[in-house]
């Protein structure tokens, strides 16, 4: 046996092969192109460093990237038919579920949960467009009906990130019936005088824009997020008119008014947290490094 070229050379050709990489190493920004290793990405709360494209963030990451310290406490939510209309296109709605699920470890597309926000208690939920393209069905509005119940026992301002594709089509009327559900619990809050606001991610379209996506006492989005009812080309279409540039777009939104503010997501966190303390008449907090000014004696 000659050891040398049956064991020493095939370890060294191991050794120098090339490893494969990952194809989800390096993220692609749809704007410009440029190639971000995912680990800076996540770094950068996932907006691309130079051109500043604002990508996809899932329910977990945000509510990480919100909260004080990265801390809370998951919202348990009511249990909803799994399907309901037994439906099946191309596949069975219950499989397309089973996917879904598998994929994102979610059970559906919205999580809530509650925390501090700049150490004021606050309840959030999130919607995540990488389940089922955030569609509202059931289960997303049991789940954004119980985050503005807890919102309002705990006497806590309510936040909701919006991201849909709109409602879930294989539950049918059922979904639609979400948004006027979901109304009805704004409305309730609002009863309790805690604040409700709303920051619009990319995309929010559909029956969410239609509910509770627009009905905050403040209306936040994300730089160039796309916010609308119909698609553009359904608009063109139907207007036989060619839209301005910019059209539904998160700047085009609130220079027209539909919009309070469009916030950057490196400043989002603080802004939220400014917001809930003025709301709630809560005291400033003193900037950092600096002890507040002691009271007249």
């Amino acid at each position: 046996m000659n050891w040398i070229s049956n064991v020493v050379r095939p370890k060294i050709r191991d050794f120098l092969a090339r490893r494969e990489v990952p194809e989800n190493l390096w993220v692609k920004c749809p704007e410009t192109g440029q190639m971000v290793f995912h680990k800076d990405l996540e770094a950068n709360l996932y907006v691309i460093p130079a051109s500043g494209y604002h990508m996809r963030m899932d329910a977990v990451k945000r509510l990480k990237a919100t909260f004080d310290d990265g801390a809370y406490e998951e919202v348990a939510l009511p249990d909803v038919a799994t399907d309901p209309l037994k439906f099946r296109d191309e596949r069975r709605y219950i499989d397309r579920l089973k996917d879904a699920r598998t994929k994102t470890g979610f059970q559906d597309a919205v999580k809530v949960a509650t925390g501090m926000l700049t150490e004021l208690p606050v309840t959030i939920a999130v919607q995540d467009f990488g389940f089922m393209g955030g569609s509202l069905g059931m289960a997303a509005g049991e789940a954004v009906v119980k985050g503005l119940e807890t919102a309002a026992e705990k006497g806590t301002p309510f936040i909701m990130f919006a991201a849909s594709g709109g409602a879930r089509m294989q539950e049918g009327i059922l979904s639609l019936m979400q948004m006027p559900r979901t109304t009805a619990a704004i409305q309730e809050l609002r009863e309790t005088k805690k604040p409700y606001i709303v920051v619009l991610t990319n995309p929010t379209t559909g029956g969410v824009t239609a509910s509770y996506a627009m009905l905050g006492d403040i209306q936040i989005a994300e730089p160039s997020a796309l916010i609308g009812f119909a698609g553009p080309r359904v608009i063109e279409q139907t207007i036989r008119e060619k839209l301005p540039d910019g059209f539904q777009r998160a700047e085009y939104l609130r220079d027209h008014g539909m919009l309070d503010m469009v916030v950057h997501r490196h400043q989002m966190r603080d802004t939220l947290g400014r917001l809930c303390r003025m709301l709630m008449k809560a005291p400033a907090l003193p900037p950092k490094g600096r002890l507040p000014r002691p009271e007249a004696a």
